[in-house]
């Protein structure tokens, strides 16, 4: 779970800064006429948040390659 954690520690944290951006623009601008698929609801807006957020953030991952074995089969 370390392991997982630490090589997805950017999507994680984007996905919480966008959620977070997400519900605010919600409430602080959020669609008077009820018609806006995205910021009609606070859900809606969240997960809209959470996936921008995630991919935002996820452009900034490093790529490691990990080192090859080498097969020495006889």
């Amino acid at each position: 779970m370390k392991k997982w954690f630490n090589r997805n520690w950017l999507y994680i944290a984007g996905a919480l800064l966008g959620a977070a951006a997400g519900y605010l623009y919600w409430q602080q601008v959020g669609c008077a006429s009820g018609t806006c698929s995205i910021t009609s609801k606070p859900l809606n807006s969240t997960l809209y948040g959470a996936l921008m957020g995630s991919l935002l953030l996820g452009m900034f991952k490093r790529d490691h390659k990990e080192p090859q074995k080498e097969n020495h089969d006889i």
